[in-house]
């Protein structure tokens, strides 16, 4: 691969449709920059009949990597030379790495959210209830398990979806799954020591909206988390304070999620407050435009 040059930087960035609003290239370029790496990450609006040409391009252009949101994370799997175990097991791809080995696809989304968790409880032995069963519950799920939960209660509407997330940890991890129907407001077990917010409940611009969980059942010593990052203090998360809970939100999961995918690109073990200050500052942008 050629060298990079002030003139011709190294190139990553992001598939997706709709592109708009989305934080991580602020944060990713905030780290090239603090870590003087000559490197750009773009972020390009991809329709999906477009995704196989876009993914040829970024070859023929010499991209050493690239991000997928939706509507990608599976459509691009036919189109990789591999997958990393994780993401084998979850069935989708957000990070794929151009190297000897061709393009390889990873899933971090569950990563990010494991590696945040750690900054406040270790997940080994813990009983944890997950809220949703769509992307990004599945990939929390698979690497809650994979770092060792003791049991897993995946509540969905759709009782099938969060059984099919359920069947796929008890087959390949020692983890208890279990698939719980979520028909009204939820009772959080009551031997709980993590729960989860994996649906978009919250997210702007409805940020007034609430999860459906009875309020009284988060206890004090849970640790409650939301994936949402925008707004970062959803109602949820208030609600659970008020009960005397600790909370995690959604930024320290795009961040860690982030670093991880600037490491399997580069190597590089970037400043993860660097780039929270860069996703704090994005998010301001995004709620509270200039004119």
């Amino acid at each position: 691969m050629p060298q990079p040059t002030p003139l011709r930087p190294t190139l990553t960035g992001s598939f997706s449709t709709p592109a708009g609003g989305n934080p991580t290239g602020a944060m990713v370029e905030a780290a090239y920059a603090h870590h003087g790496v000559l490197a750009r990450f773009v972020n390009c609006d991809v329709p999906p009949e477009q995704l196989e040409a876009a993914v040829r391009g970024a070859v023929a252009m010499g991209w050493i990597g690239f991000n997928l949101s939706l509507p990608h994370k599976q459509a691009v799997i036919p189109l990789l030379d591999g997958l990393a175990p994780s993401a084998t097991l979850i069935g989708a791809v957000n990070c794929v790495v151009a190297g000897a080995d061709g393009l390889v696809g990873h899933n971090t989304d569950g990563a990010g959210f494991v590696a945040a968790l750690r900054e406040m409880r270790e997940p080994r032995g813990r009983h944890v209830v997950v809220f949703g069963a769509g992307g990004a519950a599945r990939a929390i799920c698979v690497e809650l398990a994979l770092a060792g939960v003791a049991s897993l209660r995946i509540v969905n509407r759709r009782t099938e979806r969060a059984e099919e997330i359920a069947r796929i940890v008890r087959e390949n991890t020692a983890t208890d799954a279990t698939a719980r129907e979520w028909t009204g407001p939820y009772t959080v077990d009551t031997d709980a020591d993590v729960v989860v917010n994996a649906t978009s409940v919250g997210l702007a611009p409805d940020s007034s909206a609430r999860v459906n969980v009875v309020a009284a059942s988060l206890q004090s010593g849970m640790l409650v988390c939301d994936v949402i990052p925008n707004p970062p203090d959803t109602p949820f998360l208030r609600e659970a304070r008020e009960r005397g809970t600790e909370t995690l939100d959604g930024r320290a999961m795009l961040v860690n999620q982030a670093a991880i995918n600037i490491g399997l690109w580069t190597g590089l073990a970037p400043d993860r407050e660097v780039m929270h200050a860069a996703l704090d500052a994005a998010i301001a942008d995004w709620r509270h435009p200039t004119s």
